[in-house]
């Protein structure tokens, strides 16, 4: 479709709300409350026709099109549209997003209207990251997102904000410039050429299913290069091991609502890219084994290693972030086994840890509120003042683990097949995050709840109150709806992920393991368009 339509309202009602407290009195602080949270809210309940729509589990092409010209002269379109993956993440944003107002209201006591405005921002470049089918766009969408939370930890964090946020900043950054070397050198390679590559002579386009379609045409050498350069910028955001370190920090310096969206969606932007760009522009890489080979090595290690680190933390934030690197780790595993039970498993498990995870952040942030303390030694025996409280952490919490009957368990269930499918000693070491991350949960748990009431200050502990579960409710059921009824969201997925697959497994069979060289069928290049290095199938078979 042309026009505006669906996808824009979602991008721009945040950004409408934003706008309007910027004209509200600073100290009309209920309004401003009110105006953040009735435009989330409005923005979820517009989200809401995506989950509806049947065309996801019908065909894997992309919904709600939007298509207008924005710089001719460089190809540049504002060009939206979404799949079954896309439109699973932004309702997942904008749900998130509704949740972190809400929770914010006793949190945060100072700059309040600053803070709702970057809050709505936030939600502006997250949905509009999740729509963009023009890399520019994407690109805009990218780096406006990275602001409003560079701010939120820098302003409304704790001690060591400052730092937290410079290292966030400047991680993040230099993955965002990386990634803006790969997409410019895809654009000329579409277009006049690129060093030692000849370009296809296309006109100038940022189109990303439009890279989708000349991915055959990309040499090898070229696609491993713009691999690795969207692996740096993906694996930072996600983040991988080696890349991680940023990520407690922000953590745990950041308000528990920037730890929520930080956690919940801006994490997923990673897997996302992976999915959408690093998959289906490069499969001839991708499909390498020694790089698919890498990429499992680099998850498993981040399972281990941040399900170990996590069992020796004080800090109950800290731990629930390095929680999250083991959590990505077993996304990272899913999709990179490259089948359609990993790949779905992945995508489900995206979803699962942005619900689980979020809740637990929203929990630490309750206890931080009546406490001041996050350290695990300040507490114990806590359920006896606080059992609603208590009941609320422990559902959350198996979730997280991966109880049956709850979301944690279907994702790692269904990735844990499908690594096993690709290599079964890939899920006899993954399997030991799923050991480790019960035992380190478990034991925060006992630690922080049973036991006796050594402490004064935790004896006079008010329980939730009926704002606090409202806020949690909807994570809660969505957690059990994913663990008891899961369908819905694998039909949702199920067109998207196979689509995926399809053309990495389409590479494997049709590349030459990334030699020096690259087979294409002879019929798909253009007359007097070979690019260097690529040989066409008909002159390797000898026909």
């Amino acid at each position: 479709m042309n026009g505006l339509g669906l996808l824009s309202l979602l991008i721009l009602l945040p950004t409408a709300g934003a706008l309007v407290i910027l004209f509200l009195p600073r100290e009309k602080t209920g309004a401003i409350k009110a105006v953040a949270t009735g435009v989330a809210g409005l923005t979820f309940v517009a989200s809401l026709p995506l989950w509806f729509a049947r065309g996801f589990r019908e065909s894997a092409g992309f919904l709600f099109r939007e298509d207008l010209e924005w710089i001719p002269s460089l190809g540049v379109r504002y060009s939206l549209g979404v799949d079954g993956i896309a439109a699973l993440l932004i309702l997942l944003t904008t749900l998130l997003s509704v949740i972190s107002v809400y929770s914010s209201y006793t949190a945060v006591k100072t700059r309040e209207k600053e803070y709702y405005v970057f809050l709505l921002l936030l939600e502006t470049g997250m949905i509009g990251v999740f729509c963009a089918l023009d890399f520019f766009l994407f690109y805009v969408f990218w780096e406006v997102m990275l602001v409003p939370m560079y701010f939120l930890i820098g302003v409304w964090g704790g001690p060591r904000k400052l730092y937290a946020a410079i290292k966030f900043f400047l991680y993040t950054l230099f993955g965002s410039v990386i990634m803006l070397l790969a997409i410019i050198a895809l654009y000329f390679f579409n277009t006049t050429g690129f060093l030692g590559w000849k370009g296809l002579g296309n006109a100038p386009s940022f189109d990303i299913l439009h890279f989708h379609e000349i991915a055959p045409l990309i040499p090898a050498d070229l696609s491993l290069w713009l691999f690795w350069a969207f692996f740096l910028g993906f694996a930072i955001k996600v983040p991988m091991f080696p890349f991680h370190t940023w990520l407690p920090d922000a953590h745990v310096e950041a308000p528990t609502a920037g730890s929520v969206i930080l956690a919940g969606v801006l994490l997923k932007m990673g897997t996302y890219g992976f999915l959408r760009f690093s998959l289906p522009i490069c499969p001839s890489a991708s499909a390498t084994d020694w790089v698919q080979l890498s990429v499992v090595v680099l998850s498993i290690i981040g399972i281990i290693y941040g399900s170990m680190v996590a069992m020796v933390q004080k800090d109950m934030k800290k731990l629930v972030a390095y929680s999250s690197v083991a959590h990505l780790g077993f996304v990272m595993l899913g999709l990179f086994a490259f089948n359609n039970a990993g790949m779905q498993g992945g995508v489900i498990q995206s979803i699962n840890h942005g619900l689980s995870t979020g809740g637990l952040f929203l929990l630490v942030g309750i206890i931080y509120e009546r406490r001041h303390t996050r350290q695990i030694a300040d507490f114990g025996g806590i359920s006896q003042v606080m059992p609603i409280y208590a009941t609320l952490f422990m559902i959350v919490l198996l979730a997280s683990i991966g109880l049956p009957l709850l979301n944690g368990f279907v994702g790692e269930f269904t990735i844990l097949v499908g690594a096993f499918l690709a290599d079964w000693k890939w899920a006899l070491f993954a399997s030991l995050g799923v050991v480790l991350g019960a035992a380190y949960m478990l034991w925060l748990y006992q630690r922080v709840f049973f036991g006796e009431l050594k402490h004064e200050e935790n004896k006079s502990l008010q329980d939730v109150n009926l704002r606090e579960i409202l806020t949690l409710a909807p994570l809660i059921v969505a957690c059990v709806w994913i663990g008891v009824y899961p369908k819905p969201f694998f039909a949702m997925t199920a067109p998207a992920s196979a689509k995926i697959v399809a053309a990495v497994e389409k590479a494997r069979g049709v590349e030459t393991r990334m030699a020096a060289t690259a087979t294409l069928p002879a019929a798909v290049v253009p007359a007097g368009v070979v690019p260097a290095g690529v040989v066409p199938a008909a002159v390797v078979k000898g026909n």
